[in-house]
């Protein structure tokens, strides 16, 4: 029998209009529908041929139909807005590989719904990205990699090198466990509504060695306090955690601030926590 490819679809804009699917400010919700666009964000993730890949927070189904056209295995939409998962359902009758879970991924154990090599593919609600991030972080090593749209202004923290004003808490939990790349920015005027803000698709490859969980939920204390206060030299953030003899026994300066320590330094300070 000939190939004929994948089944003809709706446009979004009739998706939307269908399901009433307004974006909600509340669930953080901009909705990219630029078809080139989104071929650009699948393109990011590599080749996904034989992996099962993750996406949050679907909304209309732009960036799944996108991945669907792709040799992924499965592909696994977790979404909480009850409206957008009847779109995905929709979908989801048209292509097996697909299945739509219903629900907050930041309650979810996401490698224990799908097999390895596990990808997150995803173009995450602004309202709750970065704490989804760091949940995913502690299972780093659970995934091949990790491609997702932050609003711009997270991805530069992300990114950020140490001595520089973006440089905090997040990036040192980032690259501490992976290899972090921003690799696209998109304008206000691609999403439906436009954000305020310019948006980055960034991408996270985990290192081969990842840190045990007491470790990393030591480095997650020691961040906090470091960063909590960010003009306090390091002997007065961190004098709940040992100050002064924790950093002498590191060989780091108690007069220095958060942002001036490099993610090594960190690490040093994290293990003799």
């Amino acid at each position: 029998m000939p190939d004929h490819g994948p089944p003809a679809r709706p446009p979004l804009r009739d998706v939307i209009a269908r399901h009433d699917l307004a974006a909600r400010r509340s669930l953080g919700q901009h909705f990219l529908l630029d078809a080139n666009l989104i071929a650009r964000i699948v393109r990011c993730a590599g080749d996904l041929a034989g992996r099962h890949v993750i996406e949050v927070g679907p909304g209309p189904g732009g960036l799944t139909r996108a991945l669907l056209d792709t040799q992924a295995a499965s592909l696994t939409a977790i979404e909480l807005d009850r409206r957008a998962v009847g779109a995905i359902e929709e979908l989801a009758a048209t292509d097996p590989r697909l299945r739509v879970i219903a629900g907050d991924a930041l309650g979810m154990d996401l490698p224990g719904l799908v097999p390895a090599p596990r990808q997150i593919v995803a173009n995450l609600p602004y309202n709750v990205a970065s704490p989804l991030l760091v949940g995913w972080l502690r299972q780093a090593a659970a995934f091949e990699r990790m491609t997702l749209m932050f609003q711009q202004e997270v991805a530069e923290r992300l990114c950020a090198a140490p001595d520089t004003p973006e440089y905090g808490r997040l990036g040192v939990l980032a690259q501490w466990t992976c290899q972090v790349t921003l690799m696209l920015r998109l304008p206000p005027s691609a999403f439906v509504p436009p954000p305020k803000v310019w948006s980055a698709v960034v991408g996270l490859v985990p290192h081969g060695e990842q840190p045990p969980p007491a470790l990393f939920a030591a480095m997650e204390r020691l961040t906090a306090a470091a960063f909590g206060q960010r003009r306090k030299m390091l002997r007065g953030a961190l004098k709940g955690l040992g100050g002064e003899g924790l950093l002498q026994r590191a060989g780091i300066a108690g007069d220095r601030r958060a942002e001036t320590l490099s993610v090594a330094e960190f690490d040093r300070l994290a293990r003799l926590l």
